[in-house]
């Protein structure tokens, strides 16, 4: 056996919560507590010195899109366009760097241009004359596209969705993303990937949760990212509904997926104007009863909960609008009457976003033993009053969306994602946002959004030991080493923080953050006693 001694620092442990030392033996937590206690126990240890450094479960981000997120990392990324004309700036520029192939970005977002529109085609074609051009919308499931890609995409003009001008949706776009796929040369989807990975490392993750899907980035893709030999370890959810116990068990083994649920689409998102509601939009400029879209009906979502209840499979859906949540709600409530509650909530199923859910149907959902997959981020770049919720919403239904206390004080179980390349693969902000959510009374504390992005990230996974993403002797040695500028303990009132800030209160503190503070530095980064990234 060897074991390596971590003295110096500051562990976060439910263990010892005052623990300035760890010891790793084979890759196992073997030991937590005091410097002077470790070296006495340890004496052959190999001794890493932390130097005042943290120490914390590593994250795992459980909802990305890695080949995706790896092109906007390495080609064109349009997240930081603030007009119109930056955008098509950005597209010019990069089509002139770089004139060979498809040219493929990601991130624009015209709900925060002045011109309050997205390019039209011919502007695209302007920027890059005779170029297949994809450009995904920040929430990828909208895109612009140049006509020499739509002279590639066949039907995409009669599929739902199409426009002659303006940006694709719904199946039309489906159809121009896997055109797109099909014109990338063969090493970028490699190259990508392992971009997206170790990104991840370098942020402090050490698992990541793919969300794939025959519309999203076909299962060659998946599959290749599945059998790849990175450090960070994959977990793949598929996103194809079944009918059967038996098609389940055939879709897992085609794919090589974990789980049947990610990124099988209820509904679109609220920017492109695409998750189904009860109530239509109210900002549609081109109809005044859009409430969405439907991709599946009650029926098609009980047969996919039911048939994966009983092959023991995971299942779960992509879910955002109140008209999607609650045809899921209906869905689970049939074959939880059908199978029992126990058989439904020992599957884990999981829902990703979950973004305009009740309180009641929290509480069902708590019942049922669902997960619940979040992206706080959202609610910082677009929740409030005057975000783009409350644009496509109203003033009244836009600030009720991702209600982390309400699912929290429910039962549902919390993990924490990015949907990375939708918002940045960047856990402490992740976390962060979780805490200071812009609608009163619907932030968790920082400690619960830890654990969310952490424990309960690992759970949402599968990983039901009790130890998994905690460092307490027995644990897999998954952990990141961070340099912060302040550990507190947050609490409603200063007299509570004073005295949870003694060790005897059993809190560990948290790096600090508060908004406008430095977040956490990643140094290094282990899975399973290895190291995957060092800075």
């Amino acid at each position: 056996m060897s074991t390596r001694l971590l003295v110096g620092g500051a562990v976060y442990t439910p263990a010892a919560p005052d623990a300035t030392a760890m010891a790793v033996t084979d890759g196992v937590v073997s030991w937590v507590g005091e410097d002077a206690v470790g070296r006495a126990l340890h004496p052959g240890a190999e001794v890493v010195d932390l130097g005042g450094r943290f120490v914390a479960p590593a994250f795992v981000d459980t909802h990305v899109h890695a080949t995706s997120a790896g092109l906007a990392l390495l080609g064109l990324d349009l997240s930081g366009a603030g007009s119109l004309r930056e955008c098509l700036d950005l597209v010019r520029a990069r089509a002139a760097e770089d004139p060979r192939g498809i040219l493929w970005g990601h991130g624009w977002d015209d709900s925060r241009w002045p011109e309050n529109r997205p390019p039209t085609r011919a502007e695209i074609d302007e920027c890059a004359p005779g170029r297949a051009v994809y450009l995904s919308r920040i929430d990828v499931h909208s895109a612009l596209v140049s006509t020499a890609l739509v002279h590639r995409a066949a039907g995409v003009t009669d599929a739902p969705g199409w426009s002659s001008e303006g940006p694709l949706s719904q199946q039309a776009h489906h159809v121009a993303r896997e055109a797109a796929r099909a014109a990338l040369a063969p090493d970028q989807r490699g190259l990508a990937q392992r971009a997206l990975l170790d990104h991840a490392a370098a942020h402090g993750v050490a698992c990541v949760h793919e969300c794939g899907g025959a519309e999203i980035a076909g299962v060659e893709d998946f599959r290749e990212l599945l059998a790849g030999a990175h450090a960070v370890q994959v977990r793949g959810y598929w996103g194809e509904a079944v009918t059967t116990a038996e098609q389940a068990r055939a879709v897992l083994a085609e794919t090589g997926a974990h789980g049947l649920g990610g990124d099988l689409f209820v509904d679109g998102s609220l920017g492109s104007r695409t998750a189904w509601l009860t109530e239509p939009f109210a900002d549609d400029p081109h109809s005044d009863h859009n409430t969405g879209a439907r991709y599946l009906e009650v029926d098609a979502i009980a047969a996919h909960l039911r048939a994966c209840t009983q092959a023991g499979v995971q299942g779960g859906f992509h879910v955002i609008g109140d008209g999607g949540v609650a045809a899921v709600v209906e869905a689970f409530g049939r074959v939880v009457a059908e199978l029992g509650g126990p058989a439904v909530a020992s599957r884990g199923h999981r829902l990703e976003h979950l973004e305009m859910v009740d309180a009641a149907q929290a509480a069902l959902l708590g019942g049922w033993g669902v997960l619940a997959s979040l992206q706080p981020v959202f609610d910082e770049l677009w929740g409030g009053t005057d975000g783009v919720y409350a644009q496509r919403l109203g003033p009244v239904r836009g600030p009720l969306l991702n209600p982390l206390a309400t699912l929290a004080a429910a039962g549902v179980g919390l993990a924490i994602g990015s949907d990375v390349p939708v918002t940045p693969l960047d856990p402490w902000a992740a976390v962060r946002a979780a805490t200071a959510h812009r609608t009163p009374g619907q932030s968790i504390s920082p400690r619960a959004a830890f654990t969310a992005a952490t424990r309960g990230a690992w759970r949402a996974g599968g990983e039901r030991d009790g130890v998994a993403g905690t460092l307490v002797p027995g644990a897999p040695a998954t952990y990141a080493v961070w340099e912060v500028e302040h550990l507190v303990v947050s609490a409603p009132s200063d007299s509570v923080q004073r005295w949870s800030l003694d060790p005897r209160s059993g809190v560990p503190a948290l790096p600090d953050l508060a908004p406008g503070a430095v977040l956490p530095r990643c140094v290094e980064t282990v899975r399973d006693g290895a190291s995957i990234f060092t800075a």
